[in-house]
């Protein structure tokens, strides 16, 4: 009974990650969702309070496995620049092979959700800024609003993701490595 439910819910997780993800929050009522995951209207409700709670519950298991991922070969005690260019390689990396969750990810963050949820700012984001307050602190980089720095560091990085889900572009290793560098570049002093 309990691998039944969670495959309703994986079954339900998935398909408003895709429709979400294509159609926006507001394009996927919860008819097409339960429809898509082969599930009755009802189920949503089993599981969820309503769609809202879907959508953040949903979020926090995309960005529990973006952060478990992102950082899994990025050990503190890495040098702060190292650790950063592993961290935002895996990012980009993560991105352009998921770009059903980068997407969501990416609708969530700027929609208001996240403003409603303190919980909402991506645990990885608060790591990225704890990393870019260390290199601030070494003096390492530009002396700087925190929000400044991580706009100017995530910025390249989601700018090729974008290049690659929206516009086609095959990205390789070298064109991540050089946008990673260049956004470490971006926050030299």
């Amino acid at each position: 009974m309990a691998n039944r439910t969670l495959d309703k819910r994986s079954a339900l997780f998935k398909a408003a990650l895709e429709l979400m993800a294509e159609n926006g929050f507001h394009g996927a009522p919860t008819s097409l969702i339960a429809r898509q995951a082969g599930v009755g209207v009802g189920s949503i409700y089993r599981y969820f309070k309503d769609k809202d709670e879907l959508i953040r519950e949903l979020y926090r298991e995309v960005s529990e496995r973006t952060k478990a991922l992102v950082f899994a070969d990025a050990p503190a005690e890495l040098p702060v620049r190292e650790r950063f260019m592993r961290v935002m390689s895996q990012l980009l990396r993560l991105f352009l092979d998921n770009p059903l969750e980068f997407r969501f990810m990416e609708q969530y963050y700027f929609s208001p959700f996240s403003v409603e949820d303190d919980s909402a700012a991506p645990e990885e984001n608060e790591t990225v800024r704890q990393l870019l307050a260390t290199a601030r602190a070494e003096q390492m980089v530009r002396d700087v609003d925190i929000s400044v720095l991580h706009a100017l560091a995530i910025g390249p990085i989601v700018a090729l993701a974008r290049e690659n889900i929206y516009r086609n572009l095959v990205v390789d290793e070298e064109m991540i490595r050089l946008t990673v560098e260049g956004s470490w570049n971006g926050l030299k002093r």
